[in-house]
Parts: structure tokens; C-alpha cells; sequence
């Protein structure tokens, strides 16, 4: 029974110790906040008296020590901050950092002598210990005493192989405009760890841009060619690679893979990206000649069928009406090459797309995906595969049976992406047959999206359906501009143009009239009719600047002046709106950095 009174009386003295010691945890933190407040106020005396009682309750906090020394500067009580500092330094602890705080002191009374005669100090004190070279870094930096900084860093790393401060360097020689350094400093960061390539890169992209002639890009390649030169590590040649993708060198970039390829062997992978990346920016002769080495040179059936189906998303963006033949008897010897089975899914896909979209046979394109949907296909092979089939079908007006198709997608591939892209378009297939309130039933779910790009298609729709629908409970407008976003899916701009010219007639004033300028500008653009498309943006930004689609306006004029009408003073001054009237854009980050290439700054 004792022992019994006893653990019960030393548990409860545990209990109540904890309690007083969270207790006083958190009378510290408030006061500490408080004096933060008070400091960031400008209330330096109150700050002080805080700090004071902090530090007294808890001497070996060198933060609540730090803002005493603060306070008493910022009220221009310099001796007595000098007085602390010197104290702390005598008593027997190791706060070698606070020889920089000591010299900063002195700095703020005008005695730059003093001053570098501590720093000095802090510098030498690395010596005894390189340990303490990350404190005394640190507060160099936080006074941006950067050459100090690099000083205590280059020591420390000399004493010690363990220390690597390549980081803090780069980053201070960036500061400093030392791109030469900076771009060293990482690359030995790299060298030690590959896996921080991906990061280095980020980091140049900050100083590079698609100008081969910018500075940083001139330093980044020289060093580059220098250490391959000197160590022909495959990690030059990835680097030298990433530069040239940057600047958009496609060829070049493709020399650099190649040499990886022939070093590593058999992994395509990088040439295949490669690949994509210039079809994709529509340097289709290198992409042609990348295609042509990944199937020359392909081990496996596989990569050589996916050498070939790039070659032929090619073919189908580059061709015109009259080799549309042509394209079809080349798809149709691949499938005799490889078959019509799940291993040629994809490639039948890309056929059957061509076929309903472009040469105008989507019975035969209907017919063929119905088949190749019956075959022996993974849940996921059969949900692509049903998602063009339903694609041709809304595009064929078939909407009811598209929508089954949709439908059966988001069962068979639940936690998929490919289901909420399927939602998306039962959304957007009830939205084209005018069923606005079942297409805002499936909006909202979708809105909350895993996927962002989904999310935002679903916001867009939803705000168009639920907009346009409350001045006019009969959504005569919203019905024609449905159709008119239809025929503009079905590619018959002509008409898409003309429905969208009978709703600026005859609903003019209307919620509906921004978003059928936007449209028919969008429409403009595809047609190359420029001079309309402008018209149609000026139009938005005069009378909706204020509404949703204003950025949409000023970034798509923005475009249109840059790429289109080679106008870039007046390019700059429509990606300047977007910067400093639209935050939250979406086109936020991209018209920053276009706006930046246009005024010439060297750094991105």
C-alpha cells in the first residue's frame, strides 16, 4: 500500500513538473513574441525591457541576448551594446560569431578600423575549430558582409574536407554578379552529389535564358566545355545538353545525347525526350533527324515503334489536305509492320484521331476503336482508348453515346486522372448539348480536383454556365455559345465565327459579350487573322478590364504582338498589365520573365 501511495505520489510530481516546465515554455514564447512586435513597432525601449527579463531568465539563449544587443542599438546606446557583447565573449562560452556582431557595432559608430579588426577575429577563430565557420558565415551574410562570408567559408573548407559550403558561395557569388564563381560553386556541389543536378539547374535557370549571347549562358557553356575538357564526365554533356534545350539548340543539344548514348549504351531515353521536346516546339528537321537515330539504333521492337509513332504525330502536324493519303498508307504499313493489337495501342490512337479529325473518316475511325477496345487491353489501355472513341463521338454530335463511354471511364479507372478527365467531359459534352444544370453537377465535383490543370478547366466552365445564367433564366445566349464553342471544337471556324457574330449582334451588353470576344479572337487566331483577333482583345480590355477574362486578353495580345505581329514594345507593355494589375494571374510567372526578355535583362 505504501509503495503503492508512493508511485503515486512521485507520478503526479512528474506530471506537475512537466505542467510548470510547458507552463513557463510558453510564458517565454509569448513574451518573445511580444517583443518582436514591439521591436518590429519601433517601440525599442518596451522591446528591451522584454528582452532584459528574457535573457535574465534564460542566459544561454543567444537570441533573446541578440535582441537586447539590438534594441540597445537601434536607441543608439552603442557602448552599452558593446559592453553585452565583449561580456558574453569572456564568459568562457563559444560564441565566436559574436566578434562580426562586435564589429558591426562599431561600424554603426562610423570606426571601420575597429570594425575589420573583429571581423578579422571571427575569421580566425575558424582556425581552432572549422566547425564554428557556419555561425560566423551566417552573420556576415545577414549584414551582407559577403566578401567576410566567402572568406569564412573558403577557410573552413580548406581545413576540413567535411564542410562543403558550395551553397552559401554560389549564392553569395550570385549576389555579387560573379558568374563565373557562382556557376563553380555549384557544379562542385553536383560533382560530389548527382542528385543534386536537378536543383543546380534550377538555380542556373535564374541567370540563363534562351539567349545564346546572354552572359550567364556565355560563362555557364565555357565552364562547362572547360571541366568536360579537362574530366569528360557524362554530367558536362547532360549540363551542356540542358543549356542548349534552354536556348532552344535543338541540333546541339542532340550532339551532347548522342555522346551520352554512345558512352552509356543502350538507354534512349534522353534522345527520345529530346525528341519530343523539339516536335514540340516545332523544330520538326531535328526532330525528324532524333526520330530517324532513336529507330536506326532502337535494340528493342518497342523503342522502335515508339520512334515511329513520333515520327508520325510529326507527319500529321506537318501535313497538308493532299498528303493526307499518304499519311494514312503510312500508319496503315506500321500496323502490318507491328499489328493491330494492345503492344500498338497508342499508334492506333494517334491513326484513328488523324483519321476522324483531319481526313474526315470518323465512321471508320469509330468502328476501328470499337474493335481495338474489345481486345485483351489493361483497364488502363481500354479507358484511353474509350476516351478518343467518346472524343470523335461528340465531335461526330453524338453525344449520348460519347457520354456512356465517359461514364464507363470513371468506373474502370476510379482513382485515375483519366476518370476526371472523363468527368470533365461528361461536364462539357452536357454543356455542348445545352444541359447547363447536369454539366454544373459534375463541375462542382471536379473543381476540387486532385489535378490542377483539371480544377482550372472545371473553374472556367463553371463560372461561364453559372454567370450566364442568372441574368437569363432561359439561357438563350449561353445556348448559342455552346454551339458556337461546339463548332469551334468541330473546326469549322467559319460558322464558329458566325454564331459567335450573332451573339455580339443580339446580346449585346450582356454577361456573355466578354467571353464571346475571347472565343471568337481565339477562332481569329487559329484562322491567322491577326488584325481581328486584336480588335477583339483591345475590345475586352476597354470595356471588361475588371472582369475574369481581362488577363486572358492582355496575355493572348501580348502573343500576338510578340510572335505574330513582331511588335515587342507593344508585347512588353501588355505582359507589364498582367504584372502589375493581374498578381493572381495564372500567366503571372510567364508574363514576368517574357516582359524581362523584352526589356533585355540579363538575369531572368
Amino acid at each position: 500500500m505504501a509503495i503503492a501511495s508512493f508511485a503515486y505520489i512521485y507520478g503526479m510530481r512528474n506530471i506537475l513538473i512537466i505542467l510548470f516546465l510547458f507552463t513557463v515554455s510558453a510564458s517565454l514564447a509569448q513574451s518573445d513574441a511580444l517583443a518582436k512586435n514591439y521591436f518590429e513597432q519601433g517601440q525599442f525601449e518596451k522591446a528591451l525591457r522584454i528582452y532584459e527579463k528574457l535573457n535574465k531568465e534564460s542566459p544561454y539563449r543567444l537570441d533573446y541576448f541578440m535582441g537586447m544587443v539590438q534594441s540597445n542599438q537601434q536607441l543608439e546606446k552603442f557602448e552599452e551594446a558593446e559592453r553585452l557583447i565583449k561580456h558574453k565573449l569572456g564568459n568562457g562560452r563559444n560564441y565566436p560569431q559574436l566578434y562580426v556582431e562586435l564589429g558591426h557595432n562599431y561600424s554603426l559608430q562610423n570606426q571601420p578600423e575597429q570594425a575589420t579588426l573583429n571581423y578579422n577575429k571571427a575569421i580566425e577563430a575558424i582556425e581552432s575549430n572549422p566547425n564554428y565557420s557556419y555561425n560566423i558565415g551566417n552573420t556576415f551574410e545577414k549584414y551582407s558582409l559577403l566578401d567576410q562570408a566567402i572568406a569564412a567559408y573558403e577557410k573552413a573548407m580548406a581545413l576540413s574536407d567535411k564542410l562543403d559550403f558550395n551553397m552559401q558561395l554560389a549564392q553569395i557569388y550570385g549576389e555579387q554578379g560573379n558568374l563565373e564563381k557562382m556557376f563553380d560553386s555549384y557544379l562542385g556541389l553536383v560533382e560530389k552529389n548527382n542528385a543534386f543536378k536537378g536543383a543546380a539547374q534550377r538555380y542556373f535557370s535564374l541567370y540563363t535564358s534562351e539567349d545564346p549571347n546572354n552572359e550567364a549562358n556565355q560563362q555557364l557553356k565555357k565552364i562547362l566545355l572547360q571541366r568536360s575538357q579537362q574530366n569528360p564526365d557524362i554530367l558536362y554533356n547532360e549540363l551542356l545538353s540542358w543549356l542548349f534545350i534552354q536556348q532552344k539548340e535543338y541540333k546541339k543539344a542532340f550532339t551532347q545525347e548522342k555522346a551520352i548514348y554512345k558512352r552509356i549504351g543502350e538507354d534512349l531515353g534522353g534522345i527520345t525526350e529530346l525528341a519530343y521536346i523539339a516536335i514540340a516546339d516545332k523544330d520538326y528537321e531535328t526532330g525528324r533527324e532524333i526520330v530517324n537515330f532513336i529507330i536506326d539504333n532502337s535494340f528493342t521492337p518497342q523503342n522502335k515503334l515508339q520512334g515511329n509513332q513520333i515520327l508520325m504525330k510529326m507527319e500529321v502536324k506537318t501535313a497538308i489536305p493532299k498528303e493526307y493519303a499518304e499519311v494514312e498508307k503510312k500508319f496503315e504499313n506500321l500496323l502490318d509492320e507491328f499489328g493491330r493489337n494492345r503492344e500498338t495501342y497508342l499508334l492506333q490512337i494517334d491513326y484513328n484521331h488523324f483519321l476522324a479529325f483531319q481526313n474526315n473518316k470518323k465512321e471508320v475511325a469509330i468502328e476501328n476503336l470499337k474493335t481495338l477496345a474489345k481486345q485483351d487491353l489493361t483497364a488502363y489501355q481500354e479507358a484511353r482508348v474509350k476516351m478518343e472513341l467518346a472524343d470523335i463521338l461528340v465531335f461526330d454530335e453524338r453525344f449520348n453515346e460519347a457520354l456512356i463511354y465517359y461514364s464507363q471511364i470513371q468506373k474502370k479507372v476510379q482513382n485515375d486522372v483519366l476518370a476526371q478527365e472523363a468527368r470533365f467531359k461528361v461536364a462539357r459534352t452536357s454543356y455542348f448539348k445545352g444541359d447547363f444544370e447536369w454539366a454544373q453537377v459534375q463541375l462542382d465535383v471536379l473543381k476540387k480536383s486532385t489535378s490542377q490543370l483539371m480544377a482550372n478547366d472545371a473553374m472556367q466552365l463553371s463560372l461561364l454556365i453559372r454567370d450566364n445564367s442568372l441574368e437569363d433564366s432561359t439561357q438563350t445566349a449561353l445556348k448559342k455559345y455552346a454551339r458556337a464553342d461546339l463548332l469551334a471544337f468541330q473546326d469549322k471556324n467559319t460558322e464558329a465565327i458566325a454564331a459567335l457574330n450573332d451573339i455580339l449582334t443580339n446580346h449585346k451588353g450582356e454577361k456573355i459579350e466578354d467571353e464571346a470576344l475571347l472565343k471568337q479572337g481565339e477562332i481569329y487566331e487559329k484562322t491567322g487573322e491577326y488584325a481581328k483577333a486584336e480588335a477583339n482583345y483591345l475590345k475586352i480590355i476597354e470595356f471588361y478590364n475588371d472582369d475574369i477574362l481581362a488577363d486572358d486578353a492582355h496575355f493572348r495580345l501580348a502573343k500576338i504582338y510578340e510572335e505574330k505581329l513582331n511588335q515587342p514594345d507593344k508585347a512588353k507593355t501588355q505582359y507589364e498589365a498582367i504584372i502589375f494589375n493581374f498578381a493572381d494571374s495564372i500567366y503571372f510567372v510567364e508574363a514576368r520573365k517574357k516582359y524581362r526578355a523584352l526589356r533585355g535583362d540579363a538575369i531572368n
